[in-house]
């Protein structure tokens, strides 16, 4: 998957200044940047939040469903998520903050995630109605991010940090007064959060609940039950699948590795398996889908 900065590379973007090389990035969008981003979302190893100030566009995400937004709107991405821009308007115009998806989850900046849990996981609906003074308060602070990320200032990255901080704990509290539902208890927010970042980090060599469940100390009956609970129904096979296809489809659409090689680098017991598993959940042969990106 792409990391930030390739994808900001991928995209034709102009880097904050040539040494750049941090863990955050703010982005004005227009409408032909956004269609530009269906190159790198779904393989995209960082977490967005996608404010639309004006005009409107369509997503296509998870299972064909599709999403309108519009100004005020904000949409959440979380990495292997697929996504897609389907249509929008011609005076389409958003602000993206995209933040590292290690940087996101590492220990330091844990509890500020957590604070934006809902926004963030709830993969069933990601995306928040933002009231006029919420998105003020937002925009304010994504416009914040902006000014620092272009500054020469060796404490850049630690302003830059506690700007993402804030604009989590700002989102958390657009959230409580927003979405009364889906209360999980610190516990099982914990859980699903290590979950995630154990995923991220093993999916590719580990396919199997046990892994996940022991390295969190916890019973593969109730990982799949703290899975299922917070994320509306999804399974823990489910979010490693959809992670295995994301890279898969990556690595047959931007690199020369052969079958073999892709099955090997993804832990399949033969490249049979690979393509089997491939074919069931992209409804195509790995040959064939590689076929179609030429």
């Amino acid at each position: 998957m792409y990391t930030l900065k390739e994808s900001l590379l991928k995209l034709g973007m102009i880097l904050p200044h040539e040494d750049w090389n941090d863990s955050i990035v703010l982005v004005e969008a227009n409408a032909q940047i956004a269609y530009g981003t269906n190159i790198t979302m779904g393989y995209l190893k960082c977490y967005t939040f996608t404010i639309i100030e004006r005009g409107w566009v369509t997503l296509k995400y998870g299972a064909g469903r599709q999403l309108l937004l519009q100004r005020g709107d904000m949409f959440v991405y979380s990495p292997g998520f697929p996504i897609k821009v389907i249509t929008l308007s011609d005076d389409y115009q958003s602000l993206i903050l995209m933040a590292d998806e290690d940087y996101t989850l590492e220990p330091g900046m844990h509890d500020a995630i957590s604070t934006a849990y809902f926004s963030i996981v709830q993969m069933d609906t990601p995306m928040l109605h933002l009231s006029d003074d919420d998105f003020q308060n937002l925009r304010e602070l994504l416009l914040l991010v902006q000014r620092y990320q272009q500054s020469p200032s060796p404490r850049r990255r630690e302003s830059l940090r506690l700007l993402y901080g804030l604009f989590l704990n700002e989102l958390r509290s657009i959230e409580e007064h927003s979405v009364k539902e889906h209360r999980f208890s610190p516990r099982v927010e914990e859980i699903f959060l290590e979950f995630m970042h154990l995923l991220t980090r093993h999916f590719a060599e580990h396919h199997d609940i046990a892994f996940y469940a022991d390295r969190l100390n916890i019973t593969s009956t109730y990982l799949s039950r703290i899975i299922k609970k917070v994320s509306g129904g999804r399974t823990v096979v489910g979010y490693i699948s959809q992670m295995l296809l994301m890279e898969a489809t990556f690595l047959l659409s931007q690199t020369s590795l052969s079958i073999a090689q892709i099955s090997d680098r993804l832990h399949f017991s033969e490249p049979a398996a690979f393509t089997r598993f491939f074919q069931n959940m992209r409804g195509v042969t790995p040959k064939g889908y590689r076929k179609e990106c030429l």
